[in-house]
């Protein structure tokens, strides 16, 4: 499965211009990253795509390539445990490693390339998104379609396959990691999959696809993840964020996401996708989603000195 996969789930009217990515290598702390690209050396901004859990560049690049528009430098890791990064010891892969590849692959791209950099993160993407800007003070804006807070009981109910899970995942997750950490099971156990998207298809191919909702994750990655303390709302000092929420989630509420959004210190935007689910692909809410991002855009082009 690559892109065009997912492609078939987007209006007609877009794929036409639909630019196939290309396939980059990044070294980090012993693993191969993955790095889908398409190169505008003439843009003024930059954009990375930052996947959540199920996810990978691939799954996101048809809807990321709308919502970032042509003529703009687009680039989308593959996270370890997803996509085509090669890391050599999976069962060892943390929440906390996420962080840090993206800390430091933000820096590195920063150093090599002086252009405004904005960060677009889907699903768990939008907190690790959040958390990098916060961290690196090199991103120009953040656009994410969750801000799930797994500090939050409610957050953990709606990330997991059932709410019963996730309140008390992190004591839980907790007690079993030092015996069970390294054990892998498939993301579909625990999170609800079906609810990927409002057309079953898409979200069976989510599901299904190896590389993505198919794969196993270990115990271990999922305490880190819900026992993990990102940077306190109120205490942020990154980018403006924006919040494109899609209105019609059965997966996570959107509500969850627009009361972290409410306590971040520093500009702040809900933009509602009409009719979108969690994977926001219907109409009018693609449209929307493509309007905010490039407002955004544009906004980071007028600060650029």
């Amino acid at each position: 499965m690559d892109f065009r996969s997912y492609a078939r789930f987007v209006p007609a009217t877009y794929t036409a211009a639909l630019t196939p990515p290309a396939s980059t290598w990044w070294p980090w702390r012993g693993r191969t990253v993955h790095i889908a690209r398409t190169e505008a050396p003439a843009a003024d901004v930059r954009v990375m795509v930052i996947h959540g859990g199920g996810g990978y560049s691939g799954a996101l690049w048809p809807a990321a390539a709308v919502a970032a528009g042509e003529g703009v430098d687009v680039l989308a890791p593959d996270l370890p445990l997803y996509g085509d990064t090669v890391d050599p010891r999976p069962s060892r892969v943390r929440y906390d490693d996420w962080v840090d590849l993206l800390c430091d692959l933000v820096n590195v791209e920063r150093a090599e390339d002086p252009r405004p950099l904005v960060l677009l993160g889907a699903s768990m993407g939008g907190m690790l998104a959040y958390e990098v800007a916060a961290r690196t003070g090199q991103v120009a804006a953040v656009v994410a379609t969750c801000l799930l807070d797994m500090a939050d009981p409610d957050a953990r109910a709606a990330a997991t396959r059932f709410a019963w899970m996730g309140r008390p995942a992190p004591a839980i997750l907790g007690a079993v990691e030092p015996v069970l950490g390294r054990v892998r099971v498939p993301i579909r156990w625990l999170a609800d999959m079906s609810n990927m998207s409002t057309d079953p298809d898409l979200s069976q191919l989510c599901a299904s696809d190896p590389r993505g909702g198919g794969a196993s994750v270990p115990l271990g990655f999922l305490a880190s993840w819900m026992t993990y303390r990102h940077t306190a709302p109120e205490g942020y000092g990154g980018a403006p964020v924006t919040l494109v929420a899609p209105a019609a989630d059965r997966w996570t509420p959107p509500e969850l996401s627009i009361d972290f959004l409410q306590r971040i210190s520093g500009p702040t935007e809900l933009v509602m996708l009409d009719n979108c689910g969690h994977y926001p692909i219907e109409e009018p809410g693609l449209t929307q989603l493509r309007d905010a991002m490039q407002r955004v855009l544009n906004r980071v082009r007028a600060v650029r000195p």
